[in-house]
């Protein structure tokens, strides 16, 4: 695997490899040293066109763990806030030996234009771009489903998701569709019709529009961030109708399962889609899937052909004993 562009670049088995290779992982963060030499001698660059705090230092603390050399460009304070194009920004990180790029971008498709041209040849990673895919996200979500509801094995067979929210506008709910339909996961798609894209009745999942009536059957509740940055005009009347209707308040926590997990990918709009009593209750993994995403963005960076090269064994990791 090159790059990363979209779920639908792996298979089934992709998938349960890198999570299979970020559970081994995962190990390293109990060990005196966090680090690998898996990676040393190799630049990786994060290339964010948008803001982040999660996935950015995320995909930092992986290259570094791994022993890579990173360097972080954002858009503000370099030569794209100076009309400087895509084009031009990859073939200076060429030059300058890039061995990988991880890109986000807010137009959609911008990582694939990136990864099929000939402005570069090292490996691309999409860490979100426009309302169209975020694959790393995905993977460790479904990382984050598997190690609580499947004893960190095999695939996510007879559990239901309900992802909840913004779907118009997130690049979330798409990767993870498509993730959890590889991986045998039932899911369940509650928004607003206004937050809902056209075609939705094609994809391989059900439809709600009454988050009250699937709480009982769901295995876990991905809620999502209402994307107000995105939104050119009115989708629902109010703040406070939508959080009456489609948000996670302590009243509806109560009704779902006790064994049910709630995750959020971030940045949380507390008070809008979940409340706090919510987001900081027992059965909240939101802040595990913070740390969890470190382990999936290593196994990513280990698969990627561009820099896997030198990689060494699993058996050979340094015990966390």
């Amino acid at each position: 695997m090159k790059h990363l562009l979209s779920i639908s670049d792996l298979d089934r088995s992709d998938a349960l490899q890198i999570l299979d290779t970020a559970r081994e992982l995962a190990k390293i963060s109990d060990a005196p040293i966090k680090k690998l030499p898996t990676l040393r001698g190799r630049t990786v660059v994060n290339l964010f066109f948008e803001d982040s705090t999660r996935t950015r230092i995320s995909f930092e603390a992986a290259a570094k763990r791994l022993s890579a050399d990173v360097i972080n460009f954002a858009a503000k304070g370099s030569s794209l806030s100076k009309g400087e194009s895509l084009k031009d920004t990859a073939l200076t990180l060429q030059a300058m030996g890039a061995d990988a790029v991880v890109i986000r971008h807010s137009a959609s498709g911008a990582p694939a234009q990136l990864a099929k041209s000939s402005w570069m040849t090292g490996s691309v990673i999409n860490a979100g771009d426009g309302t169209h895919e975020h694959p790393t996200q995905a993977l460790l979500d479904a990382f984050t489903l598997r190690r609580h509801l499947k004893r960190d094995e095999g695939d996510l067979t007879g559990l239901t998701i309900a992802i909840v929210g913004d779907i118009l506008h997130s690049r979330v709910a798409r990767s993870n569709v498509l993730l959890l339909q590889k991986l045998n996961a039932k899911v369940i798609l509650v928004a607003p019709p206004t937050l809902l894209p056209i075609g939705v009745e094609s994809w391989a999942c059900e439809i709600s529009y009454d988050l009250d009536t699937v709480l009982t059957r769901v295995d876990a509740l991905l809620m999502l961030r209402v994307q107000r940055e995105r939104m050119q005009e009115l989708f629902f009347p109010s703040e406070r109708e939508y959080s009456r209707q489609f948000g996670l308040t302590s009243e509806r926590l109560k009704k779902i399962k006790s064994s049910a997990i709630v995750m959020h990918p971030g940045p949380m709009n507390r008070g809008l889609e979940i409340s706090a009593e919510s987001a900081d209750s027992p059965q909240s993994v939101i802040v595990e899937q913070v740390s969890n995403g470190v382990h999936v963005r290593m196994a990513v960076d280990r698969k990627s052909t561009r820099l896997n090269s030198s990689h060494i064994p699993l058996s050979r990791m340094p015990s966390s004993a």
